[in-house]
């Protein structure tokens, strides 16, 4: 449903219009349009004036705003034996904006100095980006009391915001829908991925899903715990008294794990890593070829246990400044969107969030992900070579964990290797059985999109079924 339409291109005039729904005019008041939806969700949506851009917020509780943007590729081509894709984003922490990361770091059409990304994910599907879940970014609770508790409250709160989205366009509705989830933005993904299904069959949500993406996803914890000391001793970023260090709080985490003791888990995940930067001499998280130079900082909030913030210090270690960046969404672009509330601002992470989930950050998805294949969903995994809090070491032990049928099958394969455009070098290889795919992606940490692009771009193509998927991306 389209409220309100501004340009932005010369001028940041808006109009004033009027939006009917179900025979209910209601006046648009100082650039906001609410509509109330049949079910009592409040929506509010903006869209710039050429149309390729949409944006607002869903009250997806009384007093729960979460702020969604939606990107419409100038790709796109009807093609009706192949649906031009939907990409739905979800950040990690939890905490962390998909807005600033997703969007401006990694995939969206514009980078952190506002340039054209020449590798933006837009070239291959409709990108949809939200602040999840609410009290991140632009997503604000009225009461802090209001913050989720659970993944699974977090993906009631995203399923209604896609009801609000999808079931009022008919157009995005003839687009499938892939979720992508990037480090525990995994377990929203998995757990969105079910909460869409229920409401589908229910006939409450008008929707395809084309599959789920799980990128350097934290689906369990106990399995990457296990996978750093070994990882880093291969590196030489250990030795063996770090190795035996590291495995001996691993063990802890583990008895914790089995004995429900989440909470008390989470610290001593806290105490792990606090262990593993004391013993490599601040090994960055997120690449283990580079080191972490806020250290200082990072193990001060280490030992609060807080230690989910690598997100902000690994992008502001790649900017000239994390200020301007930080100043770029609550200014620029704050101006442009026009629809934030006064008392809003922007932060790239929140404590609050993070500390809420605390109880479910270290509970592990591998049943959701089980559950998935079983049920015939495309499911994608793709991981970094170079990352350590997610390797691909414990992706692949909790892979072998699954209890899928075709698991046997999909181990037996062989790998593909992968290339760029005419470029011959190794990037890296794929493997495929029926609904899964594993995608290990060479001289890449964490962020793959950010740090090997041309790859990541193809990929994702090849993922969505993009038709212009054999429209490869020529290394730079």
């Amino acid at each position: 449903m389209q409220c309100l339409q501004c340009s932005f291109p010369s001028s940041l005039n808006c109009y004033f219009s009027f939006c009917v729904m179900e025979k209910i005019c209601v006046l648009i008041l100082t650039f906001l349009c609410f509509a109330l939806l049949s079910h009592g969700a409040t929506f509010t949506s903006l869209r710039s004036d050429d149309g390729s851009e949409e944006w607002g917020y869903v009250e997806v509780r009384p007093k729960a705003h979460m702020f969604w943007w939606l990107y419409k590729s100038p790709n796109r081509v009807e093609d009706p034996s192949q649906p031009w894709p939907i990409i739905l984003w979800l950040q990690g922490g939890p905490g962390a904006s998909g807005i600033g990361y997703g969007n401006f770091d990694e995939v969206g059409p514009l980078d952190t100095t506002l340039k054209p990304r020449n590798s933006t994910w837009l070239q291959k599907a409709h990108l949809l980006f939200v602040e999840n879940p609410v009290g991140v970014g632009f997503s604000y609770v009225e009461n802090t009391d209001l913050l989720v508790k659970t993944d699974e409250e977090a993906a009631s709160d995203l399923t209604t915001l896609l009801i609000e989205i999808f079931n009022h366009n008919e157009n995005l509705q003839k687009s499938p829908l892939y979720i992508v989830g990037e480090s525990y933005g995994g377990k929203f993904a998995v757990t969105l991925a079910l909460s869409a299904i229920k409401a589908i069959e229910a006939g409450k949500l008008q929707l395809k899903l084309g599959g789920v993406v799980l990128a350097d996803s934290w689906i369990s914890a106990e399995d990457f715990v296990f996978s750093w000391g070994p990882f880093l001793k291969d590196l030489s970023r250990l030795d063996d008294n770090g190795l035996q260090r590291s495995n001996s709080f691993a063990q802890k985490i583990k008895k914790e794990l089995d004995d429900g003791l989440f909470v008390n888990a989470t610290y001593s995940w806290g105490d792990l890593e606090f262990e593993i930067l004391n013993s490599t001499n601040g090994v960055d998280f997120y690449n283990v070829l580079m080191d972490n130079f806020e250290e200082v900082d990072l193990i001060s909030l280490l030992s609060k246990g807080i230690t989910w913030r690598h997100y902000s210090n690994y992008f502001s270690s790649l900017r000239s400044s994390q200020n301007d960046f930080k100043s770029l969404l609550n200014d620029v672009i704050r101006e442009k969107l026009k629809i934030i509330p006064e008392n809003v601002t922007w932060h790239g992470d929140s404590d609050a969030v993070f500390e809420n989930l605390i109880g479910d950050f270290m509970k592990p998805r591998i049943n959701e992900v089980d559950e998935l294949l079983a049920k015939g969903v495309n499911v994608t995994v793709y991981n970094g070579q170079l990352d350590v809090i997610c390797a691909t070491k414990g992706v692949e032990a909790w892979l072998g964990k699954l209890k899928w049928e075709g698991l046997p099958h999909f181990l037996k394969k062989e790998r593909t290797p992968l290339y760029c455009g005419n470029d011959k070098k190794t990037r890296g290889y794929l493997k495929s059985y029926k609904n899964l795919d594993f995608y290990w992606i060479l001289g890449a940490g964490h962020m793959v999109p950010k740090d090997e692009p041309c790859v990541a771009l193809n990929m994702v193509g090849q993922i969505t079924h993009s038709p212009t998927a054999s429209l490869l991306l020529q290394d730079q």
